[in-house]
């Protein structure tokens, strides 16, 4: 029982140690900051990030976030770049070199050929006073106290304070070019956050069966449709207008209230005003639809005229909800 209450214990002081540091990192904000950001912001070139070790894994989240969000990154391991890669970056590019202490051999050796260029060089580096901050044009502080390793070694705290710094250029320069939820979708297409953005309703209605029957069709007609087109639901129309619904769950409550059904029809049974939803609305506000109203489908109607139907299942799939 004590391991376990331990266990508990370890984990949250390594997130308090975590988010203090982080809370702390926000002090070191200056002018330095704005003046990297108007550099990348007004450039005609990409980002290149670097790093070594755990850094370079960093590097490589920060540049995921920089494309996703609009502005061009790259990410180059500084390993590699002294043998060859170098010729990654081009005349026009800012790089970005991250290193905890911006003293280790690779930074010592890249940093004067990326200097040999004419590209800005930018630090996130846990020492202003490093061989790298030195040596560079804008330096982001991202110094912590300590890690969160009980030993103080392992990259943890430091690491997180790199992330947050990577995140915090990638928000400012996304709102400085009017990035929208629309450009976040074309960045996105296979992904659930950019379904949720561009899928929309008549997208997804147009891949199934449209069930309907007429007012006056024969229940066992209605019965026969809704089995066949395997969505729980048909459509009842009358001239050519949709005027209601029969779910699944209105021929189980016939048979419970009537003993025989010979002569009974589509609009006996029928729901009027069914909840319907038009193509051309996001996949996403009929899923809030169904749920705000406990069913599992919705009639896809536009100007009255009906067009199929759109169900749970279909957004499950897709991975909207």
């Amino acid at each position: 029982m004590n391991r376990r209450k331990g266990i508990l214990e370890l984990a949250k002081k390594t997130m308090q140690t975590e988010g203090d540091a982080i809370k702390h990192l926000a002090s070191f904000l200056d002018q330095q900051f704005v003046d990297a950001i108007d550099a990348i912001y007004t450039g005609d070139g990409r980002v290149v990030i670097t790093g070594i070790g755990k850094s370079a894994l960093i590097a490589s989240k920060i540049v995921a976030t920089l494309n996703s969000t609009g502005t061009p990154a790259i990410f180059m391991h500084a390993a590699d770049a002294i043998h060859g890669d170098l010729g990654t970056i081009q005349q026009k590019d800012i790089v970005i070199c991250i290193s905890k202490s911006g003293n280790t051999p690779e930074i010592k050796l890249l940093v004067p050929l990326i200097k040999s260029g004419s590209n800005k060089l930018i630090a996130i580096t846990g020492n202003p006073e490093s061989f790298l901050a030195e040596q560079s044009d804008f330096v982001l502080n991202t110094y912590v106290e300590k890690e969160a390793c009980p030993n103080n070694l392992a990259p943890t705290t430091s690491t997180t304070a790199q992330l947050v710094m990577g995140d915090a250029l990638a928000i400012c320069l996304l709102e400085l070019r009017g990035f929208s939820s629309k450009d976040f979708a074309k960045f996105h297409p296979g992904g659930t956050l950019g379904k949720k953005l561009y899928l929309r309703v008549g997208d997804i209605a147009v891949k199934n069966m449209v069930p309907k029957v007429e007012a006056d069709s024969a229940v066992k007609e209605v019965i026969v449709e809704i089995s066949e087109k395997m969505l729980g639901v048909a459509a009842v129309l009358k001239n050519g207008k949709l005027v209601g619904v029969v779910t699944d769950g209105d021929i189980r409550r016939m048979l419970n209230k009537y003993e025989n059904i010979n002569g009974l029809k589509a609009k006996d049974i029928m729901t009027t005003h069914p909840k319907t939803i038009e193509p051309g609305v996001l996949a996403v506000k009929a899923l809030n639809e169904m749920q705000s109203n406990g069913i599992s489908q919705l009639l896809v109607a536009e100007k009255g005229v009906y067009q199929g139907v759109v169900h749970l299942h279909n957004l499950i799939n897709e991975g909207i909800l």
